[in-house]
């Protein structure tokens, strides 16, 4: 009964989150990109892998957030990328494929997003013109990632660097 008692609360969050339709609505890199040529936005590119712990962790908690959800959705075209993908990508007259090595191999455009620094998860904010505004490693909570979602989303990367907006707003 006691086991009821305390599971009962965390089915019905659950159950109202997902009633509710909020999720991040991601796309492939293809897509985000014939919709940013239709509509330039701003790309966040979650790069992953399926065997990692705090790519999942992320998945469960921090992309489940309500203003995290609405931060990406309105303001940039969200990508999944799995950084050991097999399947060819097609961007801009080049063709990124998967190179062989290490645990899995890695996909050459997670390669170029990264500089050749293999984290996961990373993740990836990219101009109208997919220029890097940042890359940052790790599992981030809500407000970490927020803090740099609003560093982008508000353009404020055009009059400042990272480190002196973290510093201002910390």
């Amino acid at each position: 009964m006691s086991l009821i008692k305390y599971c009962l609360p965390v089915l019905l969050l659950l159950l109202t989150m997902q009633a509710s339709g909020q999720e991040i609505h991601w796309m492939s890199w293809e897509e985000a990109d014939a919709a940013n040529a239709k509509q330039p936005k701003k790309i966040f590119v979650d790069v992953y892998t399926e065997w990692c712990g705090w790519c999942k962790k992320m998945d469960a908690t921090t992309f489940k957030e309500a203003d995290v959800i609405k931060m990406i959705n309105d303001n940039f075209y969200p990508v999944k990328l799995n950084a050991e993908q097999k399947e060819v990508i097609k961007w801009r007259g080049v063709e990124f494929n998967w190179i062989p090595g290490g645990r899995d191999g890695m996909h050459k455009l997670a390669y170029e997003l990264l500089d050749g620094q293999m984290s996961y998860p990373t993740y990836v904010i990219l101009d109208q013109e997919y220029a890097r505004i940042l890359a940052s490693p790790g599992y981030m909570d809500s407000p970490m990632l927020m803090k740099e979602l609003r560093f982008a989303a508000e353009e404020q990367y055009k009059t400042t660097t990272w480190e002196a907006y973290k510093a201002k707003k910390e």
